[in-house]
């Protein structure tokens, strides 16, 4: 029953009477009541329900725009009001209601819909309409107001709603060529010149805004009908059209005829009643005697133990998806002959220009969502209509190239990662999968008829596209990629149908392309897994006797290289420049690898790597200066010879290692890209397997509803793996053979006469191979890989005779290790809490064994039943999108462990679907949570004696700090995909470490920058005129410091030099050097511009920096002469000398320390000297002032 109020407000419209209607004095403000009622409705959608029970739209609404044009308050108000009443019903619900009430308001609403489209099937609707837009459409851009256009958009929404409304197949139970509902509402927007209006909004440059518009409510017209039939509509029947209804008959003859005969033969002579008792001989009932049978002969083939059974119940989410096509019809003729029309004009016109708008506005994320949809449909239908009525490349140009096979493919790949995801929408997605593979299979189709064209510059065009399709790897593999991703469960059988006909199509353009190419070149792809880290050093596993009989050899072969006698290696680059890593921070495995170049004999390696770093690196003179003589380039190798450099950690469990490498294999491994020489029946292979082999023998089980064609690709694809690739024993199957079986005793046999002669060649093969192969029988009851192919056919033991080039030997059991074997695993197997096959591991006397070998022996013993029962343990996904409640989840995590020092740790153990570093640190980039992935790294505590030993190939001015010099609890970052294990300075630190490691041997110079050496800096700065900006740079850390202290927290700050004077200075080397050493950071990337404060000083460091910077000035300033100590370290000369060489420990902080003097600790200074001995007079005591590394 009708609200009151409702009620009252419907009453106060006006009325009908005869064919005019009378407006009351409020019909207005009804109006906006009625929409304001709608605003505020419930979930079960009272309000419009109410309304459409009271048939509001069709007794009052519509005959108020008919009669009332002019009213432009009131025509607004009510288009308004019927824009809102024909929303779909999925928009309305959200979407279609689980619920048994809500699924009854969700059907009664769309019955309301289907009975407001019928009201709109009238031509006077569609006149007004429009006139209405035409009257706006004439307004120039000047003239034309706000309301206006919004006034444009809400009647094309009207429009486009009223097609959309679903049909209803009980009440329209219309014959073909006969006009439905929907063709009737067709008839009148033809009738009333609406499109005409959508052909001038498609090709209109003024218009653009509304070209998706205009392509749903195209996509809504055509939602019925066929490009193929649309093309012939008002034409006479081709001889092949009739040809294909003759044969349709022939196959229905041929049926009726068989289905005769058996009728004949099932009659018995004798009375029903007297059938007869029979038995059946070999077929055994419940007991142990014959199964009697109480019925006719006839019957005696169909008898089975399953009659009388109940069909067993598919679980829904097993049940096969079902096709989301209706049975096809055929519109009324005169609307077929108009929508033709349509399509000739629009791709005459029209075309070309929507389609690139359309493009933009997805490219740019200014469409909706799921928009694309109409684009992928447009292109599929138009051009598929183009090809069937007269071909004009020219009139689809716009989609044919390769951005649009990329488009489509990666829109392949998107709806399948959300089909996968999004299990609840996954009908959706396949639906949108299946319009994806529809768009493919046309362009394909559209570049096979361009190979025919008469015109030799479209057959150019033709065999360009063709060349980048079949030259790029992403668009051969798709093909293999849904194949073996098919799943009948979410994909119909229409989408697999498709999918056949496209791969055959594409499988018969390539080898019509290969065909007379001698060489065709195509790309291939390979991931290249990132070699494991060496587990211990080479210098670990040598004792310095070795060592010192090693080096004599390699000295002199090192002086043979640097005179020339032996040439040195040119492709030796001692950098990765696509690593992420900095090229600074590489100048440390440089190192490496220089050292282990002498350790394994390649000295010419060692020393080209040696000259390429440094000219890689200069600064500092850190490979040595390129003026070094023969005999120090010998001594500077001798020295990283014998150096104990820091190297990574050993993992502890080396098995544990290469599974977390696996783990991000994803983010971590290289593509590397090559071209390679195309093989056809290279290619061919990678088809044949079980679950392509699958698909198509699904497929096959249709081959009654199936189209010739359709047919004719299943049985193509099948010869070319059995004939082809002589692997006919892929098909080799129980239940392919029931088909054949089907197929034989199928009366109408003969209208598939391939078909037939398809199934006769493989069991005729079949029989040939069980001739020589007793065990084929056994082998028809499972599906088989190419391996057990070519068991079958040249015999068992091939495999693991190691023949082949992809054989592998299997690992040999004694009887002793067997039965160890088997000890080991009845000991462990009722251990709770331990897996098994780590105890068994743990205690085999063999350790060379691994986890399959051992779980693949246990199973062979009769122990295990299969693999499966030693799952193994997956510890990460390759699932790149995100839903929205694993974002809430991800940023509730984030918050809740910001402040410990693992924050990224704590994430990925709490998080329900895992995932790699890598992509949980993409994703909190994106959201905006880090602005720096730095702020993810772990903070750790460093360990003492990392690097012991060896320490005493270091001379005592080497530029290292002592041990007790350095703070031995540095914080230490973790690297994007390190593993759990602790990884040392060196790839931390290496830019300072290294410098400072072979400092003493190469800078002939000086040590490390001292406290005199900033106090020279800034004297020289001063002497030059850059007063001003060291006062400003000292005022920018003061205001820093207040600002970090007052706000409690702290963000990089860059230094934006306003005046010439201070832009000048930051250019200044000398002055960028003062920045280096008091602790501001450079410009990371090309993305950066300004130097930057680091987050990581607080408050207090940056006041003593500031402070640092004035006292230096002063003290230079008043001090006239040096210390004693400082003359005589001056005077020292600074080459390697043996003698002087002191036993010392290298640093093992991750971070710089920056040497900063202050008076302030002066009586520290002199408090502690008598501890750590004597220090030079008048000498401050440094403070050491940590900066992050950043990338």
């Amino acid at each position: 029953m009708m609200n009151c109020e409702l009620l009252a407000t419907c009453s106060a419209l006006g009325f009908l009477e005869g064919d005019t209607y009378h407006k009351e004095p409020d019909c207005l403000e009804s109006v906006k009541d009625l929409i304001r009622y709608l605003r505020h409705e419930d979930e079960t959608r009272d309000i419009r329900q109410q309304l459409g029970a009271a048939q509001i739209l069709q007794n009052d609404l519509l005959p108020i725009i008919i009669q009332y044009p002019e009213d432009k308050q009131l025509f607004d108000a009510v288009i308004r009001l019927m824009v809102n009443l024909t929303q779909p019903a999925l928009v309305c619900f959200g979407k279609l209601p689980q619920d048994a009430s809500f699924r009854h308001h969700f059907l009664q609403t769309v019955s309301y819909l289907q009975a407001y489209k019928e009201a709109f099937a009238s031509d006077k609707v569609f006149g007004v309409l429009s006139e209405k837009l035409y009257d706006l459409l004439q307004l120039d851009w000047e003239q034309r107001q706000e309301e206006d256009n919004l006034l444009i958009e809400r009647i094309l929404l009207l429009v486009r709603n009223v097609l959309h409304v679903p049909a209803d197949p009980d009440e329209e139970k219309n014959i073909d060529d006969d006009a439905n509902i929907h063709d009737r509402v067709l008839w009148a927007v033809h009738i009333s010149g609406m499109d005409d209006l959508l052909k001038f909004l498609a090709s209109s440059q003024s218009e653009q805004q509304w070209s998706l518009h205009v392509l749903e409510i195209i996509s809504l017209m055509f939602r019925d009908q066929n490009p193929e039939q649309l093309t012939s509509a008002g034409q006479t029947r081709s001889a092949k059209e009739r040809g294909t209804d003759m044969a349709e008959l022939d196959v229905l003859r041929q049926k009726e005829l068989a289905e005769r005969k058996g009728r004949i033969l099932q009659r018995s002579s004798r009375h029903s009643r007297f059938g007869g008792c029979y038995i059946i001989q070999g077929l055994k009932s419940i007991g142990d005697r014959d199964v009697v049978l109480h019925k006719g002969l006839h019957n005696v083939k169909n008898y089975t133990h399953d009659l009388g059974k109940e069909v067993r119940r598919v679980p829904k989410r097993q049940q096969r998806a079902r096709d989301g096509e209706g049975t096809p019809r055929r519109s009324a003729l005169n609307v077929r002959v108009f929508l033709k029309e349509f399509c000739t004009d629009f791709l005459e016109n029209c075309y070309n220009r929507l389609m690139y708008l359309v493009k933009d506005h997805l490219i740019r994320e200014k469409a909706q969502q799921h928009d694309e949809t109409y684009y992928l449909w447009a292109m599929a239908f138009f051009m598929a209509f183009n090809r069937a009525s007269s071909f004009h490349p020219q009139l689809v140009s716009e989609t044919v190239g390769v951005r649009t096979f990329h488009f489509i493919e990666q829109s392949l790949t998107n709806y399948y990662e959300m089909m996968l995801m999004n299990k609840k929408e996954a009908t959706s997605w396949s639906r949108r999968m299946h319009l994806a593979l529809k768009a493919y299979q046309e362009l394909l189709m559209t570049m096979h008829e361009m190979d025919h064209s008469q015109e030799e510059a479209v057959r150019n065009s033709s065999h360009i596209l063709k060349n980048n399709i079949f030259y790029m790897m992403e668009y051969r593999e798709l093909f293999l990629t849904l194949f073996r991703k098919f799943d009948e469960r979410r994909q119909p059988r229409s989408f697999l149908k498709d999918l056949v006909e496209t791969t055959h199509l594409f499988l018969k353009m390539m080898e019509k392309f290969c065909k007379g190419r001698n060489n065709v070149m195509v790309q291939i792809k390979k991931r290249k897994k990132p070699q494991a880290s060496t587990a211990t050093s080479n210098l670990q596993s040598r004792t310095p006797e070795e060592l010192d009989e090693m080096w004599p050899k390699l000295a002199e072969h090192l002086s043979k290289c640097i005179e020339g006698s032996e040439p040195l290696p040119e492709d030796v680059v001692p950098f990765d420049a696509a690593s992420e890593v900095p090229l600074e921070e590489q100048r440390a495995d440089a190192m490496v690898r220089i050292q282990d170049s002498l350790l394994a004999g390649r000295t010419p390696e060692a020393l080209s790597l040696l000259h390429s770093a440094r000219e890689v690196w200069p600064e500092g003179d850190v490979f040595g200066s390129s003026s070094l003589a023969p005999d120090e380039e010998v001594e500077l190798l001798k020295r990283i010879f014998f150096a104990n450099l820091p190297r990574p950690a050993a993992p502890d469990d080396p098995e544990e290692a290469a599974e977390e490498e696996e783990i991000a294999e994803e983010e971590l491994a290289s593509v590397r890209v090559s071209e390679k020489e195309f093989n056809f029946l290279d290619y061919l292979k990678r088809f044949a397997s079980a679950n392509v082999v699958k698909a198509y023998i699904l497929l096959f089980k249709n081959y009654q509803q199936n189209s010739t064609h359709t047919n004719h690709c299943v049985v193509k694809m099948l010869h070319r793996i059995a004939h082809d690739l002589k692997m006919e024993a892929l098909l080799f199957q129980l239940s392919v053979f029931c088909l054949f079986n089907r197929l034989l005793s199928d009366p109408a046999s003969g209208a598939y006469k391939e078909l037939v002669t398809f199934a006769k060649y493989i069991v005729g093969k079949f029989f040939a191979l069980a001739s020589s192969n007793k065990k084929a029988y056994v082998e028809l009851l499972f599906w088989k890989n190419s391996a057990v192919v070519r068991e079958m056919t040249e015999g068992y033991g091939v495999l693991r005779e190691g023949e082949g080039s992809n054989s592998r030997k299997t690992c040999q059991w004694t009887e002793a290790e067997e039965e160890e074997l088997r000890e080991l695993y009845y000991k462990y197997k009722e251990v709770e809490g331990e897996d098994v096959l780590n105890s068994i591991l743990a205690h085999l006397k063999n350790h060379n064994r691994t986890h399959k070998q051992v779980a693949k022996q246990l199973v062979r013993l009769g122990l295990a039943s299969s693999m499966r029962d030693f799952p193994h343990k997956q510890k990460g996904t390759r699932i790149v999108l995100w839903t929205q409640d694993q974002e809430v989840e991800l940023q509730r995590l984030f918050e809740e462990f910001q402040g410990t020092d693992d924050v990224l740790g704590h994430v990925m153990r709490h998080i329900t679907a895992k995932r790699s570093k890598a992509r949980i640190i993409e994703k909190l980039l994106s959201m905006g949570l880090v602005s720096d992935r730095k702020e993810l790294y772990k903070k750790r505590k460093r360990k003492p004696g990392c690097f012991d030993g060896n320490n005493s190939m270091f001379p005592k001015d080497f530029g290292v700090p002592d041990l007790d010099e350095v703070n031995e609890e540095e914080e230490e970052e973790d690297e994007l995909d390190s593993e759990d294990e602790e990884e040392p300075a060196w790839e931390d630190g290496d830019s300072d470490m290294c410098h400072r490691l072979l400092d003493g041997q190469v800078n002939k110079k000086g040590a490390a920058p001292s406290d005199r050496d900033s106090q020279e800096l800034i004297q020289s700065l001063q002497q030059e005129g850059l007063s001003g900006p060291l006062q400003w740079l000292q005022s920018c850390l003061k205001r820093t410091a207040d600002d970090r202290e007052e706000d409690g927290c702290a963000q990089p700050v860059p230094l934006v030099p306003l005046s010439e004077e201070n832009e000048d200075a930051m250019e200044h080397k000398g002055f960028q050097k003062l920045l280096r050493i008091v602790g501001v950071r450079a410009p990371a990337n090309e993305q950066e511009s300004f130097w930057r404060i680091p987050a990581k000083l607080n408050p207090e460091q940056l006041r003593r920096l500031a402070a640092s910077i004035a006292l230096q000035g002063l003290a230079v300033e008043a001090k006239d002469h040096p210390a004693e100590e400082d003359v005589l370290e001056a005077e020292e000369p600074r080459s390697l000398i043996p003698e002087k060489e002191k036993s010392m420990q290298l640093p093992l902080g991750p971070k710089r320390t920056r040497v900063i003097s202050s008076d302030e600790h002066e009586s520290d200074s002199q408090g502690s000297s008598e501890e750590d001995g004597p220090r030079p007079a008048g000498k401050r005591k440094c403070l050491r002032i940590e900066e992050e590394e950043e990338d």
